[in-house]
């Protein structure tokens, strides 16, 4: 029985530990940075990394939406972008996709191989996975904008999560061939 492996035991101990340590973490930090409750104004002014990927996530939307689609954006306060004097969207905390970048990270955690081979997984994969999000906020914008709406009447949200964790498999299963061949 696969349960009866210690390697495979530890392997989804560390996955688990990582992932919750990792996404809950995150949620924490976001309580943390944001005023009311426990409130650091020092990590939100230094430390507040999902604020850093929203920021990023707001130029990739602008660059995609402007070089791909020729629409003209404005980005306006509390992470609002909008195509020029048209309808807008908010990179909320639900658009960041921490949780799909934990899934990423922790499978990486709980691998045994080097830090360092881990390492350029780990940047390549939560790069994909950030340009898939941010053409799929890119694609969410113009579509409102153009009054269409979402292939098969499916949220952007699901979307996201659908193309995100399939190419997390994907990277899985290139991560397991790219292991084969170092042995």
């Amino acid at each position: 029985m696969i349960f009866a492996n210690p390697a495979y035991r530890r392997f989804v101990a560390i996955f688990l530990i990582s992932y919750g340590v990792l996404n809950y973490g995150t949620e924490a930090w976001i309580g943390i940075c944001a005023k009311g409750g426990i409130y650091w104004p020092w990590a939100e002014a230094h430390l507040n990394y999902v604020d850093w990927i929203k920021r990023s996530l707001l130029r990739g939307v602008q660059f995609m939406v402007e070089q791909g689609w020729h629409y003209p954006t404005k980005m306006e306060p509390n992470y609002l972008i909008r195509i020029v004097d048209k309808r807008g969207v908010i990179i909320a905390m639900g658009c960041v996709g921490y949780g799909v970048y934990s899934v990423w990270i922790a499978f990486l955690i709980a691998m045994p191989q080097r830090l360092m081979y881990k390492l350029g997984w780990m940047i390549g994969g939560l790069f994909i996975l950030w340009l898939i999000n941010a053409l799929r906020i890119s694609m969410f914008l113009v579509a409102i904008n153009e009054n269409r709406t979402m292939p098969f009447g499916i949220n952007h949200h699901t979307w996201f999560n659908i193309v995100a964790y399939l190419m997390i498999l994907i990277f899985m299963y290139l991560y397991h061939l790219s292991q084969k061949k170092t042995t």
